[in-house]
């Protein structure tokens, strides 16, 4: 593995980003911008996800610990506390199996940097 990785931006010559479906989410395009097996020690998942407005993930709890920043547009988060929304320039983080939505209840497609940490043997 290398120590590095350089990700073009999908479509350039030497990309290697990836979109793939997700499981309970609607009317969004994740991609894929790095994997565990990126680096040498590489242990986070990073993504960016387009929600058209409707689009989102159902409610509910996954074990991955994640962070989500919104680079533009909104999203209206759920969790067991209640509802917020976050705007560009927002993130939020939570732990591992901790349950959670997201919806885009906008007029505009919304971009968010998705970076995912999976449990650690």
């Amino acid at each position: 593995m290398a120590q590095y990785k350089i990700q073009r931006a999908k479509g350039v010559e030497g990309s290697t980003v990836y979109t793939y479906v997700a499981p309970g989410h609607n009317e969004c395009v994740p991609t894929r911008l790095h994997d565990p097996a990126d680096v040498d020690g590489g242990k986070m998942i990073q993504g960016l996800t387009y929600f058209i407005p409707g689009g989102g993930c159902d409610y509910g709890a996954n074990p991955l610990e994640s962070i989500y920043y919104i680079l533009e547009g909104q999203m209206t988060l759920k969790t067991e506390d209640g509802e917020t929304v976050l705007n560009a320039g927002d993130s939020f983080h939570c732990c591992g199996g901790c349950p959670k939505s997201v919806t885009n209840n906008g007029t505009t497609v919304t971009k968010m940097l998705v970076t995912l940490l999976p449990p650690q043997a």
